[in-house]
C-alpha cells in the first residue's frame, strides 16, 4: 500500500472513533454529560449480551407443549421462568390470580338443508411438525366466553360482520333477525361480530378465515408455507374487552381469592348468542348452500364460488356448551430495586400463555423478555445498580382477555398510580421493521433509542430502515414530506389489543408496545401450527430479531431506569392532538356532507331510478343533518398545549446545552414526580361514556371495531353514533383534559427554567 493511502486511512480511522467516541456523541436526553457517557458504556455492555441460541433454547422449552391458562405446562412454565430468574441472581415471585376460563364440551355445527354436512372442527396433525399431533393436550377450536346455545337457523353472510355491513344488508332487504350468521375474520375485534349480530337480532355467529385475508391467496400455506391451511382454525376470545377487559366476574377489582365476584348471569362482556370459529374448509360447503342476492363486490372472498348473502336455503344447526371453571393464572413478577429512587418504577411485560403451542404468539417475545432480564442480571454483577426500581412482568391469561396484566393492575392499582413512570410492552416478534406504538410524551424517547439498535440484517438503524419505508409507503407528496422533515418518527396510537391495556387505558401510565415484523407471511395465528416448527422455518429463524428487540427494549428499560430528569417530550403530542382535532373536524364534516348528498338523491329519486327491479332494493332512510358542533374548548386546549409544550422544550433544550442538571435532589424528584402524572391529566374516573373502566380520554379501543384505537374516543364515538349532545359534552371533557395537561407542563417548564 503507498504511503498516502496509508496516511489518508489513518486519517479516517482516527476520525471514526471521534465520532464514535462517546465525548462526541449527542448526550442523551435526561441526562447530565458525564451520566450520559456512562449510561452509553453500560447499554454497550447490555447489547452485547443478548444471545440468538438462547432465545431459540428457551422457545423450543416453553413451547414444547400446550399451554393455555389453567393447563398443567402454562404453571410448568411459569415455574420454569421463575427458577430461571432466580438461578440468574434476580428477586422473582409468582402472583396467581383466580379467573373465569370456559372450556369447550360440545361443538356442533351443521348444514341441514338443502343437504346435511357436518362441520369437522378440527385441525390435522403434520407428519411434519412435531408438536402438531398433541391432541390430548390441545384446546378445541373454539370462541372462549361464548353463551351457550342450540339453535337451529336459516344462515345469512355478513361480510366481516360490522355495522356498516349491516346497513348495507338492510339496504338489500336482508334481515338476520332470527337467524344464524357468518362471518369472515377481519376489520374488527372478533367479539365485535356477534356483538353486532346479536343486536340485530341474530340467534348464533359463526366466524371463519377466508383466504383471501388468511390463506392461499396471501401465500403458500402450511407446511409449504407460512400462511393459513384449509383446515385452519383461528381460536380466540369473543368477550366484550371494549367494555372492560379482564375478569368478566371481578371488573374493576382484582381477581384475588377473596374478591367479590360476579353471578355468571350478570357478567356483562360474555356474548349474548353462541359463536364458534370454523376453518374456510368447513365455512366453504355452508356458503356454497346460500342463495339470494350475490354479495357485493368488496365482500368477495376467494373461495371457488359465487358468494351470496342468503338467506336460505341454507339452514344450520350450532350447538356450544362450555365448562365455565375457575381457573388460576400465574403472573410472574421480577423486581430490581432502584438505588436512588426506588419509589419510581419502570415496569416492563409480555404475555407466556398461548391457545395452543404458541411459538409466536406469545413465545417470540416471551424470551425475548427473559434474555432482557439475563442482561440486566449481568449488569448487576458487574456494578450497575438502576436508579429506579424496575419491574419485569411475564403475564398469564393475555390470550383469553388480558387476565393477567389487568387483574395485576387493577389489585396494584393505587401503587402503579403513584409509582409507576412508564410500561414498556411486547406480545410477540418476527422478521422485519420496528413498530414503534405508545404515548406520545415518549415519542421522541423512543426514537431516540432506535437510532442506536443495528438492523440485524442491513446493518443501519433501524430508525432509519423505518424512515425510509415510511417514505416508501406515503401516500401523498405531504406525508412523504412529513416523514423527511419531522425529527421523530411518528409513532401509533394504542387502544387496546395487548396487556399494556390496563396501564394505558385505565390507569394513565405512559405506554410503549415494541416489536419487529412485516417482512414474513403468517397465517398460523391462533392455530396448532403455531409453534417451533413454523417459527424455526417461516419467520425470525436464526432468531436475530428476537435478539434486536431485546436490545431495543432493554435499552429503552435502561435508559428510561437511569435518566436524571425523566424524558418525557411534550411536542409531538401537542403535534398529535392538533391532527387528531383536524381529524374530527373533517369526521363531522363528513357526515354533515353525507346527509346533505343522500337527502338530496333521496329528492331526485336517484336510488328509485337506479334499483334493479328483479333484486330487492330498499331506498335509505332520510337522514337529520348534524347540527354545527362547538370545537373551540378543543382548539383552544390544544393551542394551550402547544404553547406549554414549546416552552418546556426550550427549556429542555437549555438545560441540554449546559451539560449539567443542577439541582438538589430534592427538586429533581419533585419535577419527575410531576412529569409521572402527565399520562394521568389525560384520564378521567367517570370513564368513557358507557365504559367507564376506560379513563383515558384521548386513547381506547373502538367500541365497534375493538383493537382499532380510537383518538379523543368520546368525541368520535358520538359523532359516528350521531348522538350531537352527547358529541359537545365529550368535547368540554376531553378539552378540560388537555388544558389540566397544558398546565402541567406549563409548571415543569417554571421549574425546569430555574435550574442553573
Amino acid at each position: 500500500m503507498r504511503s498516502g493511502a496509508r496516511l489518508f486511512l489513518l486519517a479516517l480511522s482516527c476520525f471514526l472513533l471521534l465520532a464514535a467516541s462517546p465525548e462526541t456523541e449527542k448526550p442523551l436526553n435526561g441526562y447530565s454529560a458525564a451520566t450520559s457517557r456512562t449510561q452509553r458504556d453500560w447499554e454497550t455492555k447490555f447489547r452485547a449480551v443478548p444471545e440468538p441460541q438462547n432465545l431459540r433454547d428457551y422457545m423450543q422449552r416453553l413451547s414444547a407443549r400446550p399451554h393455555h391458562v389453567g393447563s398443567p405446562y402454562d404453571k410448568d412454565n411459569a415455574e420454569w421462568m421463575l427458577a430461571k430468574f432466580k438461578e440468574w441472581g434476580l428477586d422473582a415471585n409468582i402472583e396467581t390470580f383466580d379467573v373465569l376460563f370456559p372450556t369447550p364440551k360440545v361443538r356442533v355445527v351443521e348444514l341441514l338443508e338443502p343437504t346435511k354436512i357436518t362441520a369437522k372442527l378440527q385441525e390435522p396433525a403434520l407428519a411434519v411438525d412435531p408438536t402438531s399431533n398433541q391432541q390430548t393436550e390441545q384446546l378445541p377450536t373454539y370462541n372462549a366466553y361464548s353463551a351457550d346455545g342450540d339453535v337451529t337457523a336459516p344462515l345469512v353472510f355478513v361480510n366481516y360482520g360490522i355495522p356498516d355491513d349491516y346497513e348495507k344488508l338492510a339496504r338489500m332487504g336482508v334481515s338476520v333477525k332470527g337467524a344464524i350468521v357468518i362471518a369472515r375474520y377481519g376489520n374488527s375485534w372478533r367479539g365485535i361480530k356477534p356483538k353486532v349480530a346479536a343486536e340485530h337480532g341474530a340467534v348464533g355467529c359463526l366466524i371463519y378465515s377466508d383466504p383471501a385475508d388468511d390463506g392461499y391467496v396471501q401465500g403458500d400455506v402450511f407446511p409449504l408455507g407460512g400462511w393459513r391451511p384449509r383446515d385452519g382454525v383461528q381460536r380466540g376470545s369473543v368477550a366484550d374487552m371494549p367494555l372492560y377487559p379482564g375478569d368478566p366476574l371481578t371488573p374493576g377489582v382484582g381477581a384475588t381469592k377473596d374478591a367479590k365476584r360476579l353471578e355468571l348471569k350478570d357478567a356483562k362482556t360474555l356474548t349474548k348468542i353462541p359463536v364458534l370459529p370454523i376453518s374456510y374448509a368447513d365455512a366453504q360447503p355452508l356458503l356454497a348452500a346460500l342463495k339470494g342476492q350475490v354479495a357485493p363486490e368488496g365482500w368477495r372472498g376467494s373461495l371457488a364460488q359465487t358468494y351470496h348473502v342468503g338467506p336460505g336455503p341454507a339452514k344450520v344447526h350450532l350447538k356450544v356448551q362450555s365448562n365455565w371453571d375457575v381457573k388460576p393464572v400465574y403472573d410472574v413478577i421480577v423486581k430490581v430495586p432502584g438505588a436512588t429512587n426506588p419509589d419510581e418504577w419502570i415496569v416492563r411485560g409480555n404475555h407466556h400463555d398461548a391457545w395452543v403451542n404458541g411459538a409466536e404468539d406469545p413465545v417470540s417475545g416471551t424470551v425475548v423478555l427473559m434474555e432482557e432480564a439475563r442482561g440486566l442480571a449481568t449488569l448487576l454483577k458487574q456494578g450497575w445498580k438502576p436508579k429506579r426500581t424496575i419491574i419485569y412482568c411475564v403475564w398469564d391469561g393475555e390470550e383469553p382477555g388480558l387476565l393477567g396484566s389487568t387483574e395485576w393492575g387493577e389489585t396494584h392499582a393505587d401503587e402503579l398510580r403513584q409509582h409507576a413512570v412508564a410500561y414498556i410492552n411486547s406480545d410477540g416478534n418476527d422478521r422485519g421493521y420496528l413498530t414503534m406504538g405508545g404515548s406520545h410524551t415518549l415519542e421522541a424517547f423512543i426514537n431516540g433509542v432506535a437510532h442506536d439498535i443495528q438492523d440485524p440484517e442491513k446493518k443501519i438503524p433501524v430508525w432509519k430502515r423505518d424512515q425510509l419505508k415510511a417514505i416508501a409507503d406515503a401516500k401523498s407528496p405531504e406525508d412523504r414530506k412529513d416523514v423527511r422533515d419531522r425529527a421523530d418518527l411518528r409513532i401509533d396510537a394504542l387502544g387496546s389489543g395487548s396487556d399494556w391495556t390496563v396501564f394505558l387505558d385505565h390507569l394513565g401510565i405512559a405506554t410503549l408496545d415494541l416489536s419487529y415484523g412485516d417482512e414474513d407471511g403468517g397465517g398460523i395465528y391462533h392455530s396448532i401450527y403455531d409453534d417451533f416448527y413454523w417459527y424455526t422455518h417461516f419467520s425470525d429463524t436464526d432468531f436475530s430479531y428476537g435478539r434486536a428487540l431485546s436490545q431495543t427494549a432493554g435499552t429503552a428499560v435502561m435508559r428510561l431506569a437511569d435518566a436524571d430528569l425523566l424524558p418525557y417530550n411534550f411536542t409531538g403530542l401537542a403535534d398529535t392532538i392538533h391532527r387528531y382535532l383536524d381529524e374530527l373536524q373533517k369526521l363531522w364534516q363528513t357526515k354533515q356532507d353525507e346527509a346533505i348528498e343522500r337527502n338530496k338523491e333521496i329528492d331526485e329519486g336517484v336510488f328509485t331510478a337506479i334499483a334493479d327491479p328483479k333484486k330487492t332494493s330498499v331506498a335509505p332512510p332520510v337522514l337529520d343533518v348534524p347540527p354545527h358542533l362547538n370545537f373551540a374548548p378543543l382548539q383552544n386546549a390544544s393551542d394551550a398545549l402547544t404553547h406549554s409544550a414549546e416552552r418546556y422544550q426550550k427549556a429542555l433544550e437549555k438545560v441540554n446545552a449546559n451539560g449539567e442538571l443542577a439541582v438538589n435532589p430534592a427538586e429533581l424528584q419533585a419535577l419527575n414526580a410531576k412529569l409521572m402524572q402527565s399520562e394521568r391529566k389525560l384520564t378521567s374516573p367517570e370513564g368513557l361514556p358507557g365504559r367507564p373502566w376506560f379513563q383515558h380520554l384521548i386513547y381506547a379501543p373502538g367500541q365497534y371495531t375493538g383493537y382499532d384505537v380510537k383518538t379523543i374516543p368520546g368525541v368520535r364515538e358520538a359523532i359516528e353514533q350521531k348522538k350531537w349532545k352527547e358529541a359537545d359534552e365529550q368535547i368540554v371533557r376531553a378539552a378540560n383534559a388537555l388544558q389540566d395537561e397544558a398546565m402541567l407542563v406549563d409548571s415543569a417548564a417554571q421549574d425546569l427554567e430555574k435550574v442553573k
